[in-house]
Parts: structure tokens; C-alpha cells; sequence
């Protein structure tokens, strides 16, 4: 190896040491609060790679070793507007044109490093650009910021790769309330005068709570070459509420409560005859906010609820490179009772999307 080529390695080295530094040091992952959908994403399943081939575990030099880092970049995008109440669509808020609209751009940056073949480090670094409108153009708030960052680690069931060409993970990491939970704009309130609030929690990048997130993926090829898939995640926030004011007006809402929040996902992929390298999907997705969270209590202001979806998606491999698109597309949504509803014996309601858009961009080092 020449002077040149040691160099570059060095380069690359301490390049990529330095962002192992900087995910450790964060260790969190960015979630916006009160959404009825989920903010956290989930990568696409390794066995669903259409090259179908189980990436290489790089041992010897520590050089080498830098070999077993994959990146990934993800984009979701969604449209708010249609607002429920149980399952029921809210056609009159349609006909007044009085519904609030929120457009959410969500970012993400994960990182997956290789230990050994079985076991890995985990991190996601998610950010949050968002636009709310209530009354047209008149109240319209803007928000962008990190999220709340998340770090763990990630252990295969079987040593890959398996002879049935399936597999099981699970994955534990942990919640650092690193994005901003009491972002701030001005609303012109009924009668025409300005008031400084905090902004609607649906838009505000961070819930400024310590939590976990527990999530598990399995695939399993199956006749004909197809590939069966699941993946599930559920973040655990224990605190009960972070103190910001809703500045709404009803009984038990006056402060935002930090929530739970699930997403699972299952369906089947397969390559696509004639064409190398591309893989289409089907399947189903479920995600949302509960009721109550599984530990603590659930006292504040939230919207609890749920999206099931049907998801379409395509995934491209080539070398190193992965692309993979979905399209979820919502087939049921309810807006549950929360329970500062059931003391004030009412029933909130919530704006949500028709559709999603998600991309993602992985790379293998």
C-alpha cells in the first residue's frame, strides 16, 4: 500500500471515528409529539435487499472493520386535513373549510455498525420541518428542528447467513429528549389581538422525555422465491406530562402529555422477473398513538389514535446501495377517546393524512 492510499484510509478512518464519537455522545432518537402517526421510521428489512444476499461481516484490521458501517438517509411526507372523530370523517369541518392542516416533513439520519455478524449499534438522528394552518392563512405556524435522537443495539437471532433464508431481530435503544417540545410563534386569537403560544403539539420536534424504544424485524423466503416480512417498534415514555401549556380551554388539557407511540408493519416482497436488481412489495402497516402508555400515567393532552394503511413499495439495490420507496395508504382512521376526554365526558377529534411518502437511501461502507 502506498503513502497516497494510507492516507485516504487514515482519512476515511477518522472521518468516520468521529461520527461513531458524535452518535454516542447524542445516543437519542427524534420523535414530534402528539402525532396520531408515528414519527419513528423503521428501515427497510435486510432479507427484503432484492439481490437477496446477506451483506459480508468485515474481521482483521481495524481499518477493515470500518467496512461493516451502513448509513442510511430517510424522507417522509404527509398532508393532514381530514379530521375524524372515532372512525367518523368530519364532512362538515370539509364543507366550512374550517379544518387544521398540517404539512410534516420528517428527516432521518441512522447509522447500523457491525460487531460481529449477529450483533449491532444502532442510532437515528431525525428532524422535523412542519406547517400548521388553522383559519386559511390566518394562524399559520412554522417549526423545524432536531428530534429526539435515539442509540441502541441490534442482535440477530440466527448468525447470518441462514440456511432457511429467514431471520429474526430485535433491537433495544434509548430516548434522549434532545428536540425542542415548547417551539413558540403568534396566534391571532377571535377577537383580532396577537398572543405569543406554544405551538400546536402535533409540531413540536421533541416530547423532552427520557424513554425506549423495543422493536423486532423477521423475514422468511417462501414458495416461489417470495419473501414474507414483518417489522415492529414500540417507543416507551414513562413521564406523564412535560409541562408545556396547550393553551386550550378544556378541563385536564392544559399541559401536553408525553406519549407512547407503535408502528408495526408485514407483508410480502419479490423480485421482479427480467429486471435486475428491483424488488416490488405489498403490505400492510398499522401505526398510532395509544389511549394510555404502557408505563405511567397518561394524564394531559394528547390525541390518541390510529392509521391502517395498505403499503405499496419498491426497493432498487446496486453494489453497496440501497433505494427503497413506499406509499402507505390510509384504509381506516380513529381518533380514540383520550382520557382527559372521558373526564370531560367528550370526544376530541384529529386531522389526518390520505397518504405518505417514504423514501430511503442506505450505503454500505
Amino acid at each position: 500500500m502506498n503513502r497516497t492510499s494510507i492516507s485516504k484510509n487514515l482519512l476515511k478512518a477518522l472521518v468516520l471515528a468521529t461520527g461513531m464519537l458524535f452518535l454516542s455522545a447524542l445516543s437519542v432518537p427524534a420523535v414530534g409529539q402528539g402525532c396520531v402517526a408515528a414519527h419513528v421510521e423503521q428501515p427497510l428489512v435486510s432479507g427484503l435487499d432484492p439481490t437477496n444476499q446477506v451483506q459480508p461481516f468485515h474481521g482483521g484490521s481495524w481499518i477493515d472493520r470500518l467496512h461493516n458501517l451502513t448509513v442510511t438517509v430517510g424522507f417522509r411526507t404527509y398532508s393532514s386535513y381530514a379530521h375524524y372523530v372515532g372512525t367518523d370523517y368530519q364532512v362538515r369541518r370539509a364543507i366550512l373549510h374550517n379544518q387544521v392542516q398540517n404539512h410534516v416533513n420528517l428527516y432521518d439520519l441512522s447509522f447500523n455498525y457491525q460487531l460481529t455478524p449477529r450483533f449491532s449499534i444502532v442510532g437515528d438522528i431525525p428532524a422535523m420541518t412542519a406547517t400548521r394552518r388553522q383559519q386559511g392563512n390566518v394562524n399559520v405556524s412554522r417549526v423545524g428542528g432536531i428530534g429526539d435522537i435515539t442509540a441502541g443495539v441490534q442482535a440477530w437471532v440466527f448468525r447470518p447467513p441462514t440456511e432457511s433464508h429467514g431471520n429474526i431481530a430485535f433491537s433495544m435503544a434509548l430516548k434522549m429528549p434532545t428536540g425542542i417540545n415548547d417551539a413558540q410563534g403568534t396566534t391571532i386569537l377571535a377577537n383580532g389581538t396577537r398572543q405569543t403560544r406554544n405551538f400546536d403539539q402535533s409540531i413540536q420536534p421533541g416530547d423532552g422525555s427520557w424513554g425506549f424504544t423495543l422493536a423486532t424485524q423477521a423475514y422468511r423466503e417462501v414458495y416461489f422465491h417470495t419473501m414474507l416480512y414483518f417489522t415492529g417498534s414500540w417507543l416507551f415514555n414513562p413521564r406523564d406530562t412535560n409541562g408545556v401549556k396547550t393553551f386550550r380551554s378544556a378541563p385536564h388539557e392544559d399541559v401536553m402529555s408525553v406519549t407512547d407511540q407503535y408502528l408495526w408493519r408485514g407483508g410480502f416482497s419479490h423480485n421482479v422477473p427480467k429486471v435486475r436488481n428491483l424488488a416490488l412489495s405489498l403490505g400492510g402497516r398499522m401505526e398510532g398513538v395509544p389511549v394510555r402508555d404502557a408505563f405511567g400515567a397518561s394524564n394531559g393532552f394528547r390525541r390518541p389514535g390510529y392509521v391502517i394503511s395498505i403499503e405499496p413499495g419498491l426497493a432498487f439495490s446496486y453494489g453497496k446501495n440501497t433505494l427503497n420507496v413506499t406509499a402507505p395508504w390510509a384504509m381506516e382512521r380513529n381518533r380514540k377517546i383520550s382520557t382527559a376526554d372521558i373526564q370531560n365526558h367528550t370526544h376530541g377529534d384529529a386531522a389526518f393524512a390520505d397518504y405518505t411518502i417514504i423514501a430511503a437511501y442506505s450505503r454500505r461502507f
